[in-house]
């Protein structure tokens, strides 16, 4: 009778061949120690693998899947706030009025998922960015910024077009400094062995993008003029003034 295939064993090769990417990169992973690992044979890998690049591949397209769906999440949740909520604007910044925190709060909640999923994902982005050289991988991880900095472009162009957000932004500028951030983010947890405070985080990245870093209290200097410029004004202004002195005694 023929032994019953194991129902976990997809997963499990998934998960040994994910660790022996990180340790030996994608060229330096061998079959035998993936299957070694999760105690299968390698006639149980390639019953669900063609090779350990088919399953990286596998691997990368969970990732994008996961980014898909979470950016698809966020657009909808964001119009319909904007729906039921209306559109903050300079009012509701100066006053922290309520609406404006109930956007912030959603927008935190979003950039906390998306923070989650990196960090679930480090180990193939630690791949993507140190170990994939020789392959048909190591360029990849840039091509996924870009395409992530298109995205976002978009999200924010239709956003302009539904007037829920400033027309005056530079939508693939936005892109890029958002994207940007989170890629440099990701590059940091690659390299961290224990899970940081990924709500402060998501936190601290929506008060820096809406607020700057300038002090809430402070108004700005008033603007002077440069010294040379005032003198001169200073000496025209004289001049006028001695000139209708002149004038008058003259009449």
């Amino acid at each position: 009778m023929a032994r019953p295939a194991d129902p976990n064993a997809r997963t499990d090769l998934i998960s040994a061949a994910r660790a022996e990417f990180v340790k030996k990169g994608l060229r330096g992973a061998r079959i035998e120690d993936i299957t070694a690992a999760c105690g299968l044979s390698k006639g149980a890998f390639y019953l669900h693998f063609a090779s350990k690049e088919a399953l990286f591949g596998e691997v990368v397209d969970q990732v994008r899947a996961t980014l898909d769906t979470l950016s698809h999440e966020r657009f909808e949740s964001m119009e319909r706030f904007f729906t039921e909520h209306g559109r903050p604007d300079a009012r509701d910044l100066a006053e922290r009025s309520e609406r404006l925190e109930r956007l912030v709060r959603l927008e935190t909640e979003l950039d906390l998922r998306t923070l989650e999923v990196m960090w679930d994902y480090r180990d193939v982005m630690h791949v993507l960015l140190r170990g994939s050289q020789g392959t048909e991988y190591e360029n990849l991880f840039p091509v996924l910024v870009d395409r992530e900095v298109e995205r976002v472009a978009t999200d924010c162009r239709r956003l302009q077009e539904m007037s829920t957000c400033r027309s005056d932004v530079n939508a693939k500028l936005f892109g890029t400094v958002i994207v940007g951030t989170y890629a440099l983010l990701v590059q940091q947890m690659t390299l961290m062995q224990e899970k940081p405070d990924l709500a402060g985080w998501a936190s601290e990245l929506q008060r820096i993008f809406r607020e700057g870093v300038m002090p809430r209290d402070t108004a700005p200097a008033p603007v002077r003029a440069p010294r040379a410029a005032a003198s001169r004004t200073s000496t025209r202004q004289g001049s006028s003034r001695a000139h209708t002195r002149h004038t008058s005694r003259k009449s």
